[in-house]
């Protein structure tokens, strides 16, 4: 792989993997909000396999290309079919009106944006790969993850919210040190997808308990 087509291909998998985390801040849709996840899992793990490529298949880059299979298989395909699973069980199509309205949530992902660039200024600067200059784009997901937890009323869009800032933080590690090792990289998968089966349960059993998972009605119930 040439360096100029490594450079686009990079880019373009990183403004995949960012263009998903602000969309989710635009739609209101749960369903629509669980393909956007599915979407930025794609994009992650295209992103570990253009690094991988680059790196050469006949090194420690086929172990990042089998690492984007797993992160495909486990984030764009498992996660999701699971959080679809719960929004068909659960009835609740669409989220509650935000804490922070869509106009001034995208105003807050621009400056979310601005601020990961200037606190990873420092880290471009030692090392001034492509790979390291998208690092700013990966925290920016990850605050935007945060955002999203405090910001949704609905508990399956804070686990969505959740996940974002797993897949920023999986994305910073491998921009930064070209990979992890399988094994740890499988403990966090799993332990990423335990979360989210007992998150699944637990939103099952409030929706049973109360009727739904609004935080701002479960608030009143105890009020």
């Amino acid at each position: 792989m040439s360096d100029v087509t490594y450079v686009r291909l990079l880019d373009l998998a990183c403004g995949v993997f960012l263009l998903a985390a602000v969309l989710v801040l635009w739609r209101r849709d749960l369903a629509a909000i669980v393909r956007l996840f599915a979407l930025q899992g794609a994009a992650l793990a295209a992103l570990v396999t253009v690094l991988g490529v680059h790196e050469g298949l006949d090194g420690d880059g086929a172990e990042l290309v089998a690492l984007a299979v797993g992160i495909a298989v486990l984030r764009a395909v498992v996660l999701p079919r699971l959080l679809r699973r719960a929004v068909a069980d659960g009835g609740e199509a669409r989220e509650t009106e935000p804490l922070v309205n869509v106009a001034a949530s995208l105003v807050v992902a621009a400056g979310l944006a601005l601020l990961s660039y200037a606190v990873t200024r420092p880290v471009v600067a030692l090392e001034p790969s492509p790979a390291v200059h998208a690092v700013p784009v990966a925290l920016t997901v990850v605050l935007i993850g945060f955002f999203v937890l405090v910001s949704r009323r609905r508990a399956l869009s804070q686990v969505v919210g959740f996940l974002l800032v797993d897949n920023g933080i999986t994305a910073v590690a491998f921009l930064t040190t070209s990979g992890v090792p399988l094994i740890v990289e499988l403990g966090v998968s799993l332990d990423v997808l335990l979360a989210v089966l007992v998150l699944q349960v637990l939103t099952a059993r409030m929706r049973a308990a109360f009727g739904g998972t609004d935080l701002d009605d479960l608030r009143e119930l105890r009020d």
